[in-house]
């Protein structure tokens, strides 16, 4: 039951990874805001990561579901805490000094705190499923799987374009902006 939750999760840490690994750029400006965002993102990167750890390990058919639902509900706020603290980074980076970097760094806002505010939804929903009903457990869990999966591929448009041409290039050469490994999903 909770093996599609984890599924699904861990396809939102690809959405996560957006802001990381990109292309070249030497222009000072746009380097120096790129190391002011991924220096505030790559925190929260890992954040996101342990708190799809956590999901995975209680992701087997044996677990309790008032563990489920404790390790979930922690899961799912420190992910929407992380994406908040996301658009906090990239708000408080000033404007990326590219064409159109107002819009740029306005729909990157506007997108990670709309995750941020996802996350905290479905904590909320976990919250208040019946552990102590395992059917019914089970079936709300399906619902929230179902939700993560369409979070997972919601669109990223903003933070495609964030991390396109000179700032996506700028991006790639700040250490803290490198991808790290993001753990497997959990398998059936």
């Amino acid at each position: 039951m909770n093996k599609k939750l984890a599924t699904a999760l861990s396809g939102s840490a690809v959405l996560v990874l957006v802001l990381s690994g990109c292309g070249d750029d030497g222009e000072k400006k746009v380097n120096d805001w790129a190391k002011k965002v991924c220096d505030q993102v790559q925190p929260q990167v890992k954040k996101i990561v342990d708190a799809n750890t956590s999901i995975q390990k209680e992701a087997t058919d044996q677990s309790k579901a008032d563990v489920v639902q404790k390790t979930d509900s922690t899961a799912f706020q420190q992910m929407s805490d992380a994406y908040k603290a996301m658009a906090n980074g990239v708000a408080n980076s000033g404007t990326p000094p590219v064409k159109d970097g107002q819009k740029t760094q306005d729909d990157a806002v506007a997108e990670l705190n709309g995750i941020a505010t996802s996350y905290a939804n479905l904590k909320k929903r976990v919250d208040g499923l019946d552990a102590k009903d395992q059917a019914a457990f089970a079936d709300g869990l399906k619902g929230i799987a179902a939700e993560l999966d369409k979070l997972s591929k919601s669109g990223n448009d903003a933070l495609t374009k964030l991390q396109s041409g000179e700032l996506g290039k700028a991006m790639k050469n700040q250490k803290s902006c490198q991808r790290t490994e993001s753990p497997a999903p959990a398998t059936s």
